[in-house]
């Protein structure tokens, strides 16, 4: 299996790179990723309907033209709506567009046709259950975009040898117990990002950390109700938390960024997730959340840092900061996002979100807001400090904070300091698959280590007047080795010794030469 992942995902990267030379890295990913995601329904949908038809003998190929063509179509339709979310007719389907594309040899053009079947895959979900999870998909996949070429036939010519590609490849979908197609696609998302820099931020989440923050929340849990993210960008941490148990029976999650918010939904696609399943929605979480009635099992995020936000006074009557009796600072919106995710959280529910350094030490409002979720609400389970320039496009420390509305140890907060326990790969650096064992280890069994993790009683938070700073409670502090003092005077007197010995050789050779001596 890893070595026909590893197949798929360089076929794709290769087919990327065609697109590469064309045009930007924001731009060339939305194509490719655009056009897998097509063929991935296309062959969905193929196979779907050829499982309908096989008691009649008949291949989905074979319905248009057939003398119960409209019976057979009707019958499919309806099926596909409720099982897929989406209808294609056969005439429509990947394989059949790449091929009437590069016919005889020779590319013809299929740019108003592709443009037309991706437009009505989408207007096939209207009025259905479906018709939110697949509106505007492939608002991004701009057919008329001088970026593919200059002229019409440059642009249907680079469309058609994509295409041509992709229909080469075995998605392997049939294969029901394998997400070596999901796995490709979150491969491809990671690509993009690496090499995106500050933007990637925006829609991805290192596969490491969200690993990370997947096994936090699901410690002792092998099915969760639901699993919210209220940044979930390109969905990647939601998914990486279906991994870590048996089933999860719902996703949701808020995206700011319409492109991102549609990478979202056609990741969750991709990885098999069934459109009833899913409640992802494009708007600004803080100022128009759209879950806010929700409460959720498992939260994770990794919000934008220190992004701004407006922290109107009318916030103040809102449920999910009144209690508080501050708002955070419109400059530094992480601790708004942290309120936010604690009013979703369910009471036995856990949440972990990556925040800046800032956050468990910055005063005012921030400090305030701090001090109310440890002492009036004991919510903060632990501290964890990650490695430097571990995110894309940021190189600043960061840390995780981990909440439980009901702790089983009420009378402490684990620390972690993981901020040492990294592999450097280039300029980035990475958690190594121990250094996340030992992590996670570390949290299930709450241990205190020297220069690792310490267990502090609410009594050291409070001596410290509220301040999380790691260091204040993991001494890393390493003691250098003790100088000998007398080692190092002789060594001192022995250079002194050599010295001289040299000046006089140096006197010598310029006595020999008839010169004055340099000193």
């Amino acid at each position: 299996m890893t070595e026909q992942k590893a197949k798929l995902e360089q076929q794709l990267w290769n087919i990327a790179n065609t697109l590469r030379g064309k045009m930007d890295a924001d731009d060339f990913r939305d194509y490719i990723l655009g056009f897998i995601f097509y063929k991935y329904l296309s062959t969905k949908m193929d196979l779907y309907a050829n499982r309908i038809l096989k008691p009649d003998g008949i291949t989905f190929q074979q319905v248009e033209g057939h003398a119960q063509e409209a019976a057979f179509m009707e019958a499919i339709i309806n099926a596909a709506l409720d099982k897929l979310g989406y209808f294609l007719l056969p005439s429509e389907l990947f394989s059949e567009l790449a091929k009437r594309g590069n016919s005889g040899g020779k590319h013809k053009f299929i740019l108003g046709d592709l443009a037309k079947v991706l437009t009505h895959i989408e207007q096939s979900t209207m009025g259905t259950e479906s018709e939110d999870d697949f509106g505007n998909l492939f608002a991004d996949l701009d057919l008329t975009s001088h970026k593919l070429g200059k002229s019409e036939n440059d642009k249907n010519e680079l469309i058609v040898k994509v295409l041509s590609h992709l229909d080469e490849i075995d998605f392997d979908l049939e294969n029901t117990d394998s997400d070596v197609l999901g796995d490709a696609y979150e491969y491809l998302i990671g690509k993009f990002a690496s090499g995106a820099g500050k933007k990637a931020g925006e829609f991805y989440t290192p596969q490491q950390v969200s690993n990370v923050l997947a096994q936090l929340v699901t410690v002792g849990k092998d099915r969760l109700k639901s699993v919210y993210d209220p940044t979930c960008g390109s969905g990647s941490l939601l998914l990486r938390v279906a991994k870590q148990v048996k089933e999860v029976s719902a996703f949701y999650g808020q995206e700011m960024n319409p492109t991102t918010y549609n990478l979202c939904r056609m990741n969750m696609i991709m990885h098999d997730v069934h459109y009833k399943r899913f409640d992802i929605k494009n708007e600004d979480t803080l100022e128009r959340p759209q879950h806010v009635d929700q409460r959720f099992e498992a939260i994770v995020a990794n919000p934008p840092f220190s992004a701004k936000w407006s922290a109107s006074p009318l916030f103040m009557s809102d449920d999910r900061f009144s209690n508080y009796g501050k708002l955070a600072p419109s400059s530094k919106a992480d601790f708004a996002f942290l309120q936010h995710m604690v009013h979703q959280l369910a009471d036995n529910g856990t949440m972990a979100v990556v925040l800046p350094h800032g956050v468990l030490f910055r005063g005012g409002a921030e400090g305030h807001i701090r001090k109310y979720l440890i002492k009036d609400c004991n919510y903060l389970d632990a501290v964890i400090g990650l490695p430097a320039n571990i995110f894309y496009g940021t190189s600043i420390p960061t840390c995780i904070l981990v909440l439980k509305k009901e702790r089983f140890h009420k009378d402490n907060i684990l620390f972690i300091d993981a901020s040492q326990h990294f592999e450097k790969v280039k300029t980035q650096n990475y958690l190594r698959e121990e250094d996340i064992k030992k992590l996670i280890d570390t949290y299930k069994n709450r241990t205190a280590e020297d220069k690792y993790s310490h267990v502090a009683q609410l009594q050291e938070i409070i001596d410290n007047d509220y301040n999380l700073n790691i260091p204040r409670y993991v001494d890393t502090f390493e003691e250098e080795e003790p100088v000998d003092l007398a080692s190092v005077s002789n060594a001192l007197k022995a250079i002194d010794t050599d010295m001289a010995t040299t000046d006089a050789t140096i006197a010598d050779y310029c006595k020999q030469l008839g010169i004055d001596t340099p000193f």
